[in-house]
């Protein structure tokens, strides 16, 4: 387990695109209790070890993952997550194809499958759908593949791979959203970069980045980005 930063009322971490955030059907141990243990061990806890998850990634999809280690620091940070622009979230995505800008905005109407564990993006609003923003920057690219930088201005269910594959631009090894083939190990190129804010407790401007998974692909994007 990679730590990103740690303080006495919040800890990031750099979460592998193997791990769940919480505890699913899976069983599988999640990352929030790794960490719990880790706090446990480290400050010699005798009881038992407060952590809130405040936001989550999907368990293909690697980077930062913010936890909030006191109650006083949950509640601010859930505050936070809930209103536009006050924290702010970038991604990197491989994808297979060059997006129709350089630079643009994304905004679709996103209907959520539960059955299928799928979001469907759609131009105009449907029934029971969300909309859906990002902004997107194409940072480089490979022989076969392109880097987008995206920061989200909505937090939707698969909003950044339903919202690419909609213009043609599939995440690699994304096989739920039109990739032809899986990655090693089943993750997917989409990499939580970086997330700014302003610090619940000590108001202090909070930087934290996210090194990519070590994969060549990765490691020449973040050489070249």
């Amino acid at each position: 387990m990679q730590i990103l930063y740690e303080d006495n009322h919040i800890i990031a971490v750099n979460k592998t695109s193997s791990e769940i955030v919480q505890g699913d059907k899976t069983g599988d141990t999640p990352l929030s209790e790794t960490v719990k243990q880790y706090l446990k061990e480290k400050h010699r806890k005798p009881g038992a070890v407060f952590l809130g998850v405040t936001h989550r990634l999907d368990r293909p999809t690697s980077g930062v993952v913010l936890f909030a280690r006191t109650s006083k620091a949950l509640t601010r940070l859930n505050k936070m997550f809930a209103q536009k622009d006050i924290i702010k979230k970038i991604y990197w995505a491989v994808v297979d194809r060059k997006p129709p800008e350089i630079e643009g905005i994304l905004q679709h109407w996103l209907v959520r499958n539960t059955k299928q564990n799928k979001s469907y993006a759609h131009n105009t609003q449907k029934d029971d759908s969300k909309e859906a923003i990002l902004h997107y920057r194409l940072v480089n690219h490979s022989d076969k593949y392109y880097l987008l930088e995206i920061e989200i201005k909505t937090g939707r269910h698969h909003q950044i791979r339903a919202q690419l594959a909609a213009i043609g631009c599939i995440i690699k090894g994304d096989m739920k959203y039109g990739a032809s083939r899986s990655n090693t190990g089943g993750g997917i190129h989409l990499h939580a970069r970086r997330i700014e804010f302003v610090h619940p407790v000590s108001k202090k401007e909070i930087k934290i980045t996210a090194p990519v998974p070590n994969d060549k692909l990765w490691k020449y994007f973040e050489k070249h980005a």
